[in-house]
């Protein structure tokens, strides 16, 4: 009996399709719609399934940021480095940050998706008008003082209960600087945390899989609760939002990767799972710790993923800062308040300040917003009401941009960095290298 030996350089057998997780998202997505549409009863009551696997999510976000952070940083033990990174990465968040405001600011002065609303704040919703004030009492707390004060955790354990990712990224550069002044003493500890972090990757790994469920859940409860036909209404101001957005990945973004040596369409392509993942679920932290594996994958350095990507959560959400200010400008042109020039620089100014207490989690977007309208004077707070219904479906849109500007921001600071060349970039976007191992 003939035996035939497998060639080593054999090509690995193909996924059948209906097991590739992109797919099953997509698929999940539909049917939800579907659901929410045909039965919404059935619809909401699948709001379970998108909370649970959010939470599931959520619970390895904290220990796996912690991990990578301390590894990349410790490992380097290069305090001049750490700085020079950091110097770079806010400079880029907040130039490319203002550009999004500002495009923002221009698109909806351009369609005005507000006029012929005509609204009378006294005449909306009773119940969405309480909603709203809730959110403005989140809101209150949102100062520049007690944003970075909140920086600062409780306990060194608090920071791994709460959802503020900087008090993580704060206690994890600590923890790392002392790894690294202990010298060789250090090393068995880092050992240590790096085993911890493929420990808490495997049971990421696993959760993952339950995206397709957590998709279904989100839009059948999104579609079963509003409808498809409570978008007709404000289609204008959706329309004019994922277009803006949609132009700042493909031309601000798109020219800035470009400059860097690498295709945002190809980029796109690279982490099209995780666009999936965040389109079923309205959340960009679903896929944080897939994106930091993404990246390494790329090329970039583990202590500038460790880096940006988790601060980028809190100091660089183009999505979150045009949908403010777009936001903001067409309450005021539905409500009739007169916004001069001078009125939107303002707003312009304030909103910089309030996005940055915005996360990647869903509904944190209009959180921001209300902070923004009562530091704004003239546009009332209430009439936030009226985009309620459309808000989750504008979350989708909001995390999509976040993700894809926090992703591009890494890979250009580690291409300034000089930690891969952009031919080395072309060819791991094709054909990525693999996560380095333990203790590499």
């Amino acid at each position: 009996m003939l035996m035939h030996a497998v060639s080593p350089d054999s090509p690995p057998a193909r996924t059948p399709w209906y097991r590739v997780l992109y797919l099953q998202v997509l698929i999940a997505v539909v049917l939800g719609i579907l659901i929410g549409h045909f039965t919404p009863d059935w619809g909401k009551a699948l709001d379970p399934l998108s909370k649970g696997f959010i939470s599931l999510i959520k619970m390895m976000i904290a220990p796996i940021i912690f991990c990578t952070v301390v590894n990349g940083i410790a490992s380097v033990g290069d305090v001049k480095k750490l700085g020079r990174v950091g110097g770079k990465t806010l400079l880029y968040f907040e130039v490319v940050s203002t550009l999004a405001l500002i495009i923002g600011l221009v698109v909806v002065n351009t369609l005005r998706p507000g006029d012929g609303f005509n609204v009378d704040v006294t005449t909306l919703d009773a119940k969405d008008v309480a909603k709203v004030q809730g959110y403005a009492g989140q809101a209150q707390g949102m100062t520049k003082t007690g944003f970075i004060l909140d920086i600062i955790p409780k306990t060194f354990l608090s920071a791994f209960t709460g959802d503020n990712l900087l008090q993580v990224v704060f206690v994890a550069m600590l923890t790392a600087f002392a790894i690294a002044g202990l010298g060789e003493r250090g090393k068995p500890v880092l050992r240590v945390v790096d085993q911890a972090s493929e420990v808490f990757f495997g049971i990421m790994r696993q959760l993952i899989k339950l995206a397709p469920l957590g998709a279904l859940g989100a839009m059948a409860h999104t579609v079963g609760s509003y409808g498809i036909g409570s978008l007709q209404q404000l289609l204008k101001l959706m329309a004019g939002f994922y277009l803006t957005s949609a132009l700042f990945v493909v031309v601000v973004l798109g020219l800035i990767a470009r400059v860097a040596g690498f295709s945002i369409f190809r980029f796109l392509f690279y982490i099209k799972e995780e666009l999936l993942v965040v389109l079923g679920t309205s959340s960009s932290e679903t896929v944080l710790p897939q994106m930091i594996q993404k990246l390494r994958g790329l090329g970039c350095a583990p202590s500038t993923v460790g880096l940006v990507i988790p601060t980028g959560y809190s100091f660089n959400l183009d999505g979150t800062n045009i949908y403010m200010v777009m936001g903001a400008v067409f309450l005021a042109q539905a409500t009739n308040t007169t916004m001069d020039l001078w009125s939107q620089l303002g707003l312009l100014g304030v909103a910089m300040v309030t996005s940055k207490g915005a996360s990647g989690v869903t509904g944190a977007g209009f959180i921001t917003l209300a902070a923004t309208l009562q530091a704004v004077p003239g546009v009332p707070v209430a009439a936030m009401a009226l985009i309620l219904g459309i808000d989750r479906f504008m979350s989708e849109c909001r995390s999509l941009t976040n993700l894809v500007g926090n992703g591009v921001a890494t890979v250009v600071i580690s291409r300034w960095e000089g930690e891969l060349s952009a031919e080395a970039l072309r060819a791991n976007l094709r054909e990525p290298i693999p996560p380095p191992p333990p203790n590499s």
